[in-house]
């Protein structure tokens, strides 16, 4: 069984609404393209190193259509080698209408998404998803992911789809490496999915140091 890695931009009150630029997800969101002005060369490094090993995207139907338009005409460059890579492998594509499709290797997802990304995943050994926000509201309500990366950016908006929504269910994860500040400010934070619900406790239980006197 293979794995399925989130990479995700957010600002630090956690909104990943289109990072990329004003056309991404206009309506009703005024900040389109906020991460350009906070990218820097470290940053950019992480995101090509998270990539590495990656045989398949899965991807929301607006990522999707704005891939489509992009990479099938770009080669390897600047972009560190990207169009290679997405345009020689399976692309999925999260949907529920009945998109065109002219990318090469992509294929839609049945209307079962769980058991569709089930089977993407035990056909591929890293199964990447990018951007693609309702679809990753779905994939961490039903924890169908094992590792989310995201970089936190030094900016608040106040406004704009959140990476969480009011459906996320109790999730435990597990920092897997340090967390790597970039010169702009931003914070790399790479998690996995950990077993169990998160638990509780009482601070001020004897040994918490909460409210104890010498």
């Amino acid at each position: 069984m293979g794995l399925i890695h989130i990479e995700l931009f957010t600002t630090l009150d956690l909104v990943g609404q289109a990072p990329g630029g004003p056309d991404e997800d206009p309506e009703g969101f005024a900040f389109g393209g906020w991460q350009a002005p906070l990218l820097d060369e470290v940053a950019g490094a992480q995101v090509a190193a998270a990539y590495v090993g990656t045989d398949a995207l899965l991807l929301g139907r607006r990522t999707y259509d704005i891939f489509a338009a992009y990479w099938p005409h770009q080669e390897d460059g600047q972009d560190g080698g990207f169009a290679t890579l997405f345009n020689g492998i399976p692309k999925y594509v999260a949907s529920r209408g009945t998109p065109d499709l002219p990318w090469a290797g992509s294929t839609q997802l049945g209307p079962d998404l769980a058991a569709a990304v089930r089977g993407i995943r035990d056909r591929h050994e890293h199964v990447t998803v990018v951007g693609s926000l309702n679809l990753v509201q779905t994939l961490l309500r039903e924890k169908l992911f094992d590792r989310l990366d995201l970089w936190v950016h030094p900016i608040v908006l106040g406004v704009g789809k959140k990476v969480f929504d009011d459906g996320a269910v109790p999730t435990n994860v597990t920092l897997l490496e340090p967390p790597a500040a970039s010169p702009a400010g931003t914070v790399f934070l790479r998690y996995g999915r950990a077993e169990g619900t998160p638990r509780t406790g009482d601070m001020s239980a004897p040994g918490r140091g909460v409210g104890q006197e010498d």
